[in-house]
């Protein structure tokens, strides 16, 4: 299982029909959202086998605009051993 952060921005007349297709997928509780900030966006972190499993939280109505990215953490050891093949 691989984790993705997917940034899904809509525009404000869309607001209220992302935020019901959100909550019947089931993920309402999992954005974060900066929309009463003006800012249309919803943010999630999602485990998923592949990105196009993770894209299936994004509403098809605004999904064309969303992106995903793979996200991975580094260890102490592996920024060692970058820092050294880069050097």
């Amino acid at each position: 299982m691989y984790r993705y952060i997917i940034e899904s921005p809509h525009k404000s007349d869309e607001c209220k029909h992302v935020l019901e297709q959100v909550t019947a997928l089931g993920y309402i509780t999992h954005y974060d959202w900066g929309c009463e900030t003006g800012v249309h966006t919803g943010w999630v972190i999602i485990e998923a086998e592949t990105e196009e499993e993770a894209m299936l939280s994004v509403p098809t109505l605004v999904r064309h605009e969303a992106h995903a990215v793979k996200l991975n953490k580094f260890s102490p050891e592996m920024f060692q051993s970058i820092h050294r093949a880069s050097v």
